[in-house]
């Protein structure tokens, strides 16, 4: 196989020698092979089918959400930590690297490790048109894994150079799920069907709904990382990336909707709130918000898009530990961050353009729509009482009705219970249960 197809003519346009540029090819490998393996991700079961096809592998989420970790463990299990390249292009080291110096990184990468056929590359968007290079290596038919923080990634730079020959996967912080496997508890009847266990898990799930699920803050409990990471992405991810002058305007955005998570916002409101002029500077805002996963915008359910906009967007964050970092609330209203937990969960298995709120006379806090057919609705309520179950079960089974659903689903914080009504069953479940059966 011609592996140095395009190795001659080099043009070496990095500040850096290739002395050094190997010294950092070395470091690199040796501090990945030494990495810690970490709690198995849900996503990894995945790879295994993935693994088989010979499309590049694009791994995308927020910045310090574990993705280099994740790569870790697919060279681990999957790769038994032989027989692969890796390169991480956030080394400050990297900075200043171009399309132009791919060349004479594989040239020293084969020099170094021999010849294989698999390659890891991490924050691989910090290289401008990286994706020609990704592109003629594919067509010598390596394995490639890309990771990177902005979703951008998936779309316009990628798919131009590699239309139909990349797989897509999305991390996340931890689920509840792997929150408790970091805790070492083990998910079984007993935890969930005795009072002693119920009340473990309750305690854990307290935990996590302030706390989230960033790795590294779990594991150091210490505020400042959240701090800082905040930091980063609204500075080297947004800013700089975006060439935003008005720096204040972006903190006042992301701060107001972060305290009023789950609240319908537009535009013009947004516009007015921070002194803005122009609709669609807030709305590039919101964009990058969400290509850097920091936020999501979910729209109301109309098929009139222009309706969808007047009527209002609701916002949600990737992490309730960076909510309790930015939100200016005093008092934590955990109905809201119920309901955060239930977005999320949505998003980790829908993309974006499946998940709608409702509001057609009868609110639902989420649809989800199946091309043209909505599949599930899902109201969120911390507590169902005398003065609010009568009309939280009436919307939802007006909105079962509307939409033709067998079933419809009440998540609390901890009641339960099964409804069997003439329009279908309503469940009621705690979201702590929900999630673990999700």
């Amino acid at each position: 196989m011609q592996h140095f197809l395009f190795i001659n003519n080099l043009i070496y346009s990095m500040n850096i020698s290739k002395e050094n540029l190997r010294k950092i090819v070395e470091e690199q490998y040796e501090m990945i092979i030494k990495k810690p393996v970490g709690i198995p991700r849900e996503k990894l079961s995945i790879i295994a089918e993935k693994k088989k096809a010979t499309h590049v592998i694009i791994i995308t989420g927020l910045r310090r959400c574990g993705k280099s970790t994740f790569l870790r463990q697919i060279m681990h299990f999957y790769y038994h930590d032989e027989n692969f390249y890796y390169l991480n292009f956030d080394d400050e080291r990297l900075v200043g690297c171009t399309s132009e110096d791919f060349d004479l990184i594989y040239e020293v990468l084969l020099e170094q490790f021999g010849d294989h056929q698999v390659f890891f590359f991490d924050e691989i968007q910090n290289v401008p048109k990286f994706e020609r290079f990704i592109r003629r290596l594919h067509d010598l038919e390596n394995k490639i894994y890309l990771t990177g923080s902005n979703a951008t990634l998936l779309s316009s730079e990628i798919s131009t150079k590699l239309t139909g020959r990349h797989l897509d996967i999305e991390l996340f912080p931890f689920s509840f799920r792997e929150y408790l496997k970091l805790k070492d508890v083990e998910i079984n009847n007993s935890l969930l069907y005795t009072t002693k266990g119920r009340g473990k898990i309750i305690k854990l799930f307290d935990n996590y709904l302030h706390k989230g699920g960033m790795p590294e803050f779990l594991k150091i409990n210490d505020y400042e990382i959240l701090q800082r990471l905040y930091e980063d992405i609204l500075i080297k991810d947004i800013t700089v990336r975006y060439k935003i002058q008005h720096v204040r305007e972006l903190r006042e955005i992301v701060k107001y909707l972060f305290s009023n998570i789950g609240q319908k916002t537009n535009y013009s409101r947004l516009c007015k709130l921070v002194n803005i002029r122009s609709p669609n500077t807030v709305k590039n805002y919101l964009d990058y918000l969400q290509l850097t996963y920091l936020g999501f915008l979910i729209p109301k359910l109309d098929y009139s898009v222009k309706k969808q906009i007047v009527s209002g967007q609701k916002y949600y964050a990737i992490d309730l530990g960076i909510v309790e970092y930015i939100s200016v609330k005093l008092s934590r209203d955990l109905g809201w961050a119920l309901e955060n937990l239930v977005f999320l969960s949505l998003r980790r298995k829908y993309p974006i353009s499946k998940i709608f709120y409702y509001d057609n006379g009868s609110e639902c806090d989420f649809v989800i729509r199946n091309e043209v057919k909505v599949r599930k609705a899902i109201q969120v309520s911390y507590f169902l009482d005398e003065h609010n179950k009568k009309r939280e079960i009436e919307g939802l089974l007006k909105i079962m009705k509307h939409f033709n659903l067998d079933s419809g689903l009440i998540l609390t914080y901890e009641q339960e219970e099964e409804l069997d009504t003439p329009a279908g069953l309503i469940h009621i479940i705690p979201v702590w249960k929900w999630l673990l059966q999700e």
